[in-house]
């Protein structure tokens, strides 16, 4: 089932800014990451499937109703970038307040607040007055309240811009465990260190276009990398199958090799090869690449483009 689903989906000011021709397939239980530089579109369109912005053209559903419509906000939760709420409330005070907009049946608030406040990491800080809290703090409220009503869909805008390490944790664990439960998480962000331990899906964007979208580790074909360390120089004459070796850095005895393979189906080779010459080998590394790489890889790859066009 597709949970969020557009089609040439466009939103743009006066022909300017904003983001156009997005084409998305999202399904149900996973941690989807929308990347992009800051400016480059990503709260736009996310205001777009919600539909607090008209869009200019294209289509958009979420759970299969239209964007815009009630009917498609109904199982959604939302945590913008930038929010404020009632600072003369308490945190209890306002949850209690959106379950009334929620309408959460009254016989069950007390417990789902309850949950969503352990949840969020707040258990105990929730009677302070929102007044007083610290931005890590106001953060996890506005967290509860994108889930309180326990919804299938959940957008977050930037949700670990003011936390601390231990509360980015909190976040990203957060997302793991509403994953877990079935549920769609829809995660905007610029901080590609975040995304890469909690998503597999992403689509990247930049200055308003999406430039790649997919399972990240699958958006960038790069040959293999392995790292080896040695006890002495590597001397013997580099096979066809090596693309490059290089001296990373020596350690006392011992020295680390950055080797560069055709594919990763060669790293038992480049082993075999070396031990056959009497290269004895201490550790082997193979060495991943890096979302950032991936995200690098195919902004490079769009500035490329556009300096060819204009030629």
């Amino acid at each position: 089932m597709n949970v969020i689903q557009t089609k040439s989906l466009t939103k743009t000011y006066e022909g300017k800014g904003g983001i156009s021709d997005v084409t998305l397939s999202i399904g149900e239980g996973i941690v989807y990451g929308f990347l992009g530089p800051n400016g480059s579109g990503k709260s736009t369109f996310v205001r777009t499937l919600l539909g607090l912005l008209q869009p200019t053209s294209g289509e958009g559903y979420i759970l299969g109703q239209p964007i815009g419509t009630t009917k498609s906000r109904e199982q959604v939760g939302y945590l913008p970038e930038l929010f404020r709420y009632p600072d003369w409330l308490t945190g209890k005070e306002l949850l209690e307040s959106h379950a009334k907009l929620c309408k959460i049946p009254v016989r069950q608030r007390k417990k789902r607040i309850e949950e969503v406040v352990e949840l969020v990491g707040m258990t105990g800080r929730e009677r302070g007055r929102i007044s007083g809290f610290s931005k890590g703090m106001s953060q996890r409220i506005g967290l509860a309240c994108a889930i309180l009503n326990d919804p299938k869909v959940v957008f977050l805008d930037e949700p670990t811009s003011a936390l601390d390490p231990i509360g980015r944790k909190d976040v990203r664990d957060l997302m793991l465990y509403l994953r877990d439960q079935g549920k769609t998480v829809f995660l905007n962000s610029h901080l590609l260190y975040e995304v890469e331990s909690v998503c597999d899906h992403v689509s990247i964007v930049h200055q308003g276009e999406m430039i790649a979208q997919g399972p990240w580790r699958e958006l960038m074909i790069m040959e293999a990398q392995v790292e080896v360390v040695t006890e002495q120089s590597i001397s013997v004459p580099i096979p066809s199958f090596v693309t490059s070796i290089q001296k990373v850095r020596e350690e006392e005895s011992r020295i680390r090799w950055g080797i560069q393979l055709e594919s990763e189906s060669d790293i038992p080779r480049v082993i075999q090869y070396l031990t056959s010459n009497q290269v004895a080998i201490y550790e082997v590394k193979p060495i991943t690449p890096h979302l950032e790489d991936v995200f690098m890889h195919w902004v490079n790859k769009k500035k490329e483009s556009k300096y060819v066009d204009h030629q």
